[in-house]
């Protein structure tokens, strides 16, 4: 796992047991007292985490290589579905003209939203599943996740930041036969259980950046997007103003903020996972998710045909 310097908060395994940690230069610090929930932590504001860093620097911290602990998500708990930003990125916009099956739009004029379940969520070094009797399409989507921080409703444009806790990396994978069957609407193509990783840490907002990061998406070592998070068509102060527009968000709250261009559906002939691919997410500072797809059961017993 690429190591980073920015001190991330990150939810690690160790013997059976889930901490909250403090990463910092490939040193997991533990802090047992968060009980392992993240989202505890961040209800709690600027003095619960003020408190976790002031614990970290203890002599008696347990302190691990981050190869002896297992990484997990980085959020634990949802009160909602993961929020999401489409087409956030003009050139991936662009790319897919003609290829959305007869469900192509003009360009949109304020930020395209749509949810994932959160039983998508996985670890950010865990197996994605892949079932071929669920989609033909599969396809990759490298994002920056948005950790909300407060819970808010109608945040104005230049309040907005006031209320990140701090930013993640995410894989958006998703089935695209799915996304066109449902009458244009993307829940069903983007919710398929076990297949979004997250994290691999939480860096919080005070004390990084977001402003210049570079986004980057590898399938088996081949480099497929690439792009500055300032090429973003609405920034992230836009996103929550319009997500928190008579919507309440909550501390806790996930959201993706869309992919760059060069998703696999859009290739020249189009280029989709299979089982064994491996995909890794990385940006400017903020680690990387290194995933692969394992066969899974995921149809079950089900009748559907795609």
């Amino acid at each position: 796992m690429a190591d980073t310097s920015h001190g991330g908060l990150a939810r690690v395994r160790v013997d059976g047991v889930v901490h909250l940690a403090l990463v910092d230069r490939g040193v997991a610090t533990l802090l047992p007292e968060f009980n392992g929930s993240m989202v505890d932590l961040i209800e709690g504001g600027p003095r619960r985490l003020n408190e976790g860093r002031t614990l970290a620097r203890g002599e008696d911290r347990t302190r691990l290589a981050l190869e002896a602990v297992h990484v997990l998500a980085p959020i634990d708990r949802f009160r909602r579905d993961v929020i999401c930003a489409g087409w956030n990125y003009w050139a991936h916009f662009e790319e897919s003209r003609g290829k959305r099956e007869g469900q192509d739009v003009e360009r949109p004029t304020a930020p395209t939203f749509f949810t994932k379940a959160p039983d998508v969520v996985i670890g950010p070094n865990d197996p994605i599943g892949w079932d071929p009797r669920i989609s033909a399409k599969w396809d990759y989507e490298a994002e920056i996740a948005v950790i909300i921080g407060k819970t808010c409703r109608s945040v104005p444009l230049d309040a907005a930041l006031d209320h990140v806790f701090g930013y993640c990396l995410a894989n958006d994978v998703s089935q695209r036969d799915l996304q066109r069957r449902h009458g244009g609407q993307w829940l069903k193509g983007k919710s398929i259980d076990a297949t979004m990783p997250l994290g691999p840490w939480i860096l919080p907002a005070d004390t990084f950046e977001l402003d210049e990061v570079q986004l980057s998406c590898f399938v088996n070592g081949e480099v497929r997007q690439n792009a500055s998070t300032k090429q973003m068509a609405f920034s992230i102060a836009e996103l929550i103003a319009e997500a928190s527009f008579g919507m309440t968000l909550h501390a806790g709250d996930v959201l993706l903020t869309g992919t760059p261009a060069g998703i696999g559906n859009a290739m020249d002939p189009p280029s989709f996972l299979v089982e064994g691919d491996e995909v890794v997410v990385r940006a400017t500072g903020m680690g990387q998710l290194r995933n692969r797809l394992v066969r899974a059961d995921l149809y079950g017993a089900s009748r559907v045909e795609i």
